[in-house]
């Protein structure tokens, strides 16, 4: 008999339906055959279906089986057609009735019949209410993170016994209720506050700048001035997340293998801080078989990319892509792969090799030479790509005393999220799909921020006084369209696009 069942597999975080087809004919002689490009783990499942049947009560055929996963192009990887395969056979060896003709499965099993936590949940569920499919099986450890997507059923199974029964009527499997997700960017705030952050008043002027619009930073200060713990503080004032990005951030955790039953949906926004000698696959993504990197985990999170020129110049330029058009491109032999990477890039450097270049407290021992070859591990495409630039001086000493208060996380916070739901009704109100500032197109920027007489002439004076480039041209009406939303202001005066200018660099290289 021929049983066909439906499960899915993901093709970086894009997920595609797969028939799982099994043939169990009368005459031939036994053995266990998978056909259509399985990877390894797939065709290790032969044993870990054929324990699971028989700890599971059941009866396995000691037959001819033929397993075929289609399309047979396709290449198949992972443990999850455990589920499937095994329920194929039960159908097709007339142990179960057929009655699985508009669900999906997905999941691995046990020797002893039990369901593992398996990645991918997430786009499963996504993708069989594309297909307009009624429900889902999977691992009860995945239930509740495929729960988040409304519009089809989620059965968590705990078992392949537990699954039998169900279809044979002994004991229905209930329906996970929908989990409906909401933000906890507020639980960061136990960690770091702005508020311990003695001084740098100008720094954290530019992290509300960046946390309002989504812009990248590069900072540049010697060792002690915060740097580091600026970046960390970072994400305390960082908006929440919409359900929209959550789905996205979680969609990209599931794939990766990266979400628990405990933590099954990201609603916090990511802070990723790869070390400085990250390979460019382990920061860009890829590998034999693709997956995301430090980029497109970062997605509407942070990047903080500490030491930012110790990182190899190719791993450097590696980012050019991915800061220019929000997503990453990786292109093998067997096709062409895309993920999402939109993220706040904070990049942090010593002046020179030293760290103590111009420092009041103590004495540099850099050649300048020695700095020049230092400052041109950065190019100037790359410089060019990150919006606010800033310099973070030593600390004043009587600003190290008890007695300094200055604005908490909270406070601060506050304002972001006011900016932030301007924007996002702005751009609703004209049919765009971005979520800040720092996402639009020249075209759209052009769309959105209109400037008076007065503020182009000032940006005709800088093109020529410093330099900017075309790029740089429309990143300074982007955080002036910021700066003017943290104003609540409805059009960008000339004191934003002043104060933009001072987060250029002076020398453009």
């Amino acid at each position: 008999m021929l049983a066909s069942i439906n499960s899915g597999t993901t093709v970086g975080l894009d997920s595609v339906l797969i028939q799982v087809e099994i043939d169990i004919p009368d005459q031939g002689f036994p053995g266990f055959t998978i056909v259509g490009l399985p990877g390894k783990a797939v065709k290790e499942s032969c044993e870990r279906v054929r324990s699971a049947i028989k700890n599971s009560g059941c009866k396995f055929p000691n037959k001819k089986i033929t397993v075929n996963l289609t399309p047979a192009n396709l290449p198949k990887e992972g443990a999850s057609y455990d589920l499937p395969i095994a329920l194929g056979i039960l159908i097709a060896d007339k142990q179960i009735p057929n009655k699985i003709d508009e669900a999906i499965f997905f999941g691995e099993l046990s020797l002893d019949g039990s369901l593992r936590h398996t990645n991918g949940a997430l786009p499963l569920a996504l993708l069989g209410r594309k297909e307009k499919l009624k429900s889902v099986f999977l691992p009860e450890e995945n239930a509740k993170e495929a729960a988040m997507i409304s519009g089809i059923d989620i059965l968590g199974v705990k078992s392949l016994r537990q699954l039998v029964d169900h279809f044979l009527g002994n004991k229905s499997i209930e329906i996970f209720p929908h989990q409906k997700i909401k933000s906890n960017q507020a639980s960061q705030l136990s960690h770091f506050d702005m508020t311990d952050i003695k001084g740098q008043e100008q720094a954290k002027r530019v992290l509300e700048i960046a946390a309002a619009g989504g812009h990248n930073i590069f900072m540049m200060g010697p060792p002690g001035s915060g740097k580091t713990m600026l970046s960390r503080a970072l994400p305390t004032i960082l908006p929440e997340m919409i359900e929209e990005e959550m789905l996205e951030v979680t969609k990209i955790y599931s794939i990766a293998g990266k979400l628990s039953a405990e933590n099954s949906a990201i609603t916090v926004r990511p802070f990723r801080c790869p070390h400085h000698t990250t390979s460019m696959i382990g920061l860009i993504g890829g590998g034999a078989r693709p997956m995301p990197g430090e980029i497109s985990l970062a997605h509407r999170g942070v990047l903080f990319l500490d030491e930012f020129l110790e990182f190899p110049r190719t791993v450097l330029e590696s980012l050019r892509q991915p800061l220019e058009d929000g997503i990453v491109t990786v292109s093998r032999a067997a096709g062409t792969l895309q993920f999402p990477a939109q993220f706040i890039l904070v990049a942090a450097a010593n002046p020179c090799p030293c760290g103590f270049l111009n420092s009041k407290t103590k004495h540099c021992t850099c050649l300048p030479g020695m700095v020049q070859k230092y400052r041109q591990r950065m190019s100037g495409p790359i410089m060019d790509r990150i919006d606010l630039h800033i310099t973070v001086p030593e600390v004043e000493v009587d600003k190290l005393g008890e007695d300094y208060q200055s604005e908490k996380s909270d406070t601060i916070r506050q304002r972001v999220n006011q900016a932030r739901r301007k924007q996002l009704e702005n751009y609703k109100k004209m049919n765009l799909p971005i979520f800040c500032n720092a996402d639009m197109t020249t075209k759209q920027v052009k769309q959105v921020c209109k400037l008076d007489e007065e503020s182009k002439k000032i940006l005709s004076q800088a093109i020529s006084q410093m330099g900017l480039s075309a790029r740089s041209y429309f990143k300074v009406i982007k955080v002036a369209r910021t700066i003017a939303d943290l104003d609540n202001k409805e059009n960008i005066e000339v004191k934003h696009i002043a104060e933009s200018l001072q987060y250029r660099p002076q020398i453009e290289e």
